[in-house]
């Protein structure tokens, strides 16, 4: 069975506006981090490890959707695909307001400015990256409105094998460049999913 957004012209156009929104959004957001750089820069290795993994993911997923169409999902499936929307707006809409709420903290690459304070206001009054649990709750979304249970597995996991791991990375050089405030940030919050972890 192919999904609804391959299927169904309403599904498609509306799919392909909330993806198409997100890939802009992704690429506005890496264009502004370009202007927020000052600060020596991390280690890239990270970066690196968690385009690859959202790539493989995104391609995974893809792939999945069409190719395993025994893993379709058959039941409410216009239900499942608006939910999957839902998510996948959801996810962006919180991805672009941590970015909004770091602001020129904000770089793509891991860098502590100089004279840079902790920020815990928005979305980081409740866990400490919140732009990437943004970005799982965009990848689970765009699993379900893909309709398949093997696409939807692999992006809701793979991205976020290499989110966890960068999310290790960048608390350690926060720590460093930052020192106890960020110590006192980071055990009061949870690393991705509120109440969670």
């Amino acid at each position: 069975m192919a999904p609804l957004p391959y299927s169904d012209t309403g599904a498609e156009i509306a799919f392909y506006a909330v993806f198409g929104s997100f890939i802009v959004l992704e690429w506005l957001s890496r264009l502004r981090s370009r202007f927020n750089r000052p600060g020596p820069r991390e280690e890239q290795l990270d970066l690196a490890l968690v385009v690859v993994f959202i790539t493989a993911g995104l391609v995974g997923g893809f792939a999945l959707a069409v190719d395993v169409k025994g893993a379709a999902i058959r039941d409410a499936r216009w239900p499942v695909f608006a939910a999957g929307l839902v998510l996948l707006t959801a996810g962006i809409a919180i991805r672009q307001w941590a970015i909004a709420v770091l602001g020129r903290y904000f770089t793509t690459d891991v860098r502590v400015r100089p004279g840079q304070v902790v920020v815990d206001r928005g979305p980081y009054r409740w866990v400490r990256h919140p732009s990437y649990t943004g970005l799982i709750v965009t990848f689970v979304g765009l699993g379900l409105a893909l309709g398949n249970w093997a696409a939807l597995a692999v992006l809701a996991v793979v991205p976020t094998v290499g989110l966890v791991i960068r999310s290790r990375h960048e608390e350690r050089v926060l720590l460093d460049g930052l020192g106890e405030p960020y110590r006192r940030f980071a055990a009061t919050r949870a690393r991705l999913i509120p109440g969670v972890w």
